[in-house]
């Protein structure tokens, strides 16, 4: 068990290229052009959740932009995702239209989950996307479950199965974490570490913070990553999702970052600190790829303006698709109640008379 490199410190031109060496420069850019449509697609959702187009419980990737494109960049296509409620950069990054997204958002019937699952809920078959689970931990045995039927088919694919940080002192946790490394499946357990787990520190909530470290009670490799850096992401994200793919190893990997904002989109985050806060900001993995791009020379300010003009061009595009979309049918409301019909199913609604 290992932890990787210290965040990277660049102090010239030549230094910033040397470290983004064996990456050619338009993957560099488009890992900053996703990682910039995550955050602004989120600050869209903000914005619908106040604007009321937007209901229910919603929570925001907000700063975590690097971990979500590192880890999807070093997933292939056919490889499962199952995530928490902090899922819309996820989907989008897995592939996911975002108008999509957007649509779920807003509950409109051309979203992912047709408009029923909202912001927890994010489902798509097509793009491997498994959820999306608004209970903590629930993913975590389903993931297991599916990487059992990987091995038992003989299937090369992978499972990445990320959490929050106040995930991994539940029972659930322990229990999937055990069985996969008892019978070798190909599951990453993925935990986003964004040091607050709600409104309580990882030191105050957990006997052990480093988390990474719970991996060697099951003799499962555990890393630690900077979650602001992509490329230190990506690599370790490879690293850990090819061994479980060639060896049937199960690890566990923590990301450590910031969440720029609340828990969701209503904290108003009054237990952090001025000092907390001025971390987060000066952590920004979107602000700090753009700047080392830029020292590297492989992004200037006029290409910065029109990826950001592209970005909001696609959200937009996102907005627009959602607010157009129709909402559900009423007479829809138990279409999936059941994956085959069950003789005798009422389907009798609130206003419906009894008899």
């Amino acid at each position: 068990m290992t932890t990787t490199a210290a965040p990277r410190k660049t102090t010239s031109k030549a230094a910033t290229r040397k470290a983004f060496a064996g990456t050619d420069p338009d993957t560099l850019r488009g890992y900053f052009r996703d990682m910039l449509f995550v955050r602004r697609f989120e600050e869209r959702t903000a914005q619908g959740y106040t604007q009321a187009k937007i209901g229910g419980y919603c929570h925001l990737n907000l700063g975590e932009e690097a971990t979500v494109v590192g880890v999807a960049a070093a997933m292939r296509p056919t490889d499962y995702l199952f995530t928490n409620y902090r899922e819309h950069g996820y989907a989008i990054a897995k592939g996911i239209e975002p108008g999509r997204v957007m649509a779920e958002l807003y509950g409109r019937s051309t979203g992912t989950s047709k408009g029923w699952g909202g912001s927890m809920h994010m489902f798509d078959t097509a793009t491997r996307l498994l959820g999306g689970y608004g209970i903590v931990g629930g993913q975590l045995p389903l993931a297991v479950g599916a990487a059992l039927a990987i091995d038992y088919r003989g299937g090369d694919d992978v499972v990445v199965c990320q959490m929050g940080d106040g995930t991994t002192n539940i029972g659930a946790f322990h229990e999937s974490l055990n069985i996969a490394a008892l019978w070798h499946l190909p599951v990453v357990f993925l935990v986003i570490n964004n040091q607050t787990g709600m409104g309580t520190t990882v030191e105050q909530s957990s006997a052990e913070p480093d988390l990474y470290k719970r991996a060697s009670a099951y003799r499962m490799r555990g890393e630690r990553v900077d979650g602001t850096d992509v490329l230190a992401v990506r690599d370790i994200a490879t690293e850990l999702v090819e061994a479980a793919r060639r060896e049937g190893k199960p690890a566990l990997l923590e990301a450590v970052s910031h969440r720029l904002k609340g828990h969701s989109v209503v904290d108003p985050a009054k237990y952090r600190s001025a000092e907390a806060v001025s971390t987060a900001r000066e952590s920004d993995p979107v602000a700090r790829l753009q700047r080392e791009l830029i020292a590297a020379g492989f992004l200037d300010e006029d290409t910065v303006a029109a990826i950001e003009a592209e970005v909001r061009d696609g959200v937009d595009a996102a907005v627009a698709f959602a607010d157009a979309s129709p909402r559900p049918e009423p007479t829809s409301l138990f279409d999936y109640t059941y994956a085959t019909p069950v003789a005798g199913e009422s389907r009798r609604l609130p206003a419906d008379p009894l008899f």
